[in-house]
């Protein structure tokens, strides 16, 4: 869920961005997941566990206030509805967690190349 949590900023920023930052933010998108997606192993592999978003629905008793035809006011119980974000711990697999990263950072590596290119293509097609 974090590569979500970093993306939906990065695309509300887009829409003001000029056609340069907006080609380069395209371009430049992938390495940046996999970036954070290496971080949140490292950490993962740091704490020997890994950490997950969940969300739970509650429903809460309440007192809800309403009026008659009349105009007078009247109180009556109802129920309120809340949804709470939590983080909790799961087990991993340190050995598959590792080979991830390997894999991750791989990966990484070979893509860092060629959006370094294309950020310098973007740069070429829309001079600022």
């Amino acid at each position: 869920m974090r590569p979500v949590l970093i993306i939906l900023p990065l695309v509300a920023l887009a829409a003001c961005a000029t056609p340069r930052e907006q080609c380069i933010n395209d371009v430049t998108r992938e390495t940046r997941i996999l970036r954070s997606l290496i971080a949140e192993t490292e950490g993962n592999i740091a704490r020997g566990y890994a950490l997950e978003e969940r969300q739970d629905v509650r429903t809460i008793n309440s007192r809800c206030t309403g009026r008659t035809p009349d105009g007078d006011e009247f109180t009556f119980p109802c129920k309120d509805t809340q949804t709470v974000t939590s983080t909790a711990p799961v087990a991993i697999d340190l050995n598959a967690e590792r080979a991830k990263l390997a894999s991750l950072q791989e990966r990484f590596v070979q893509t860092q190349g060629a959006s370094n290119q294309a950020v310098a293509q973007c740069i070429r097609v829309h001079p600022e």
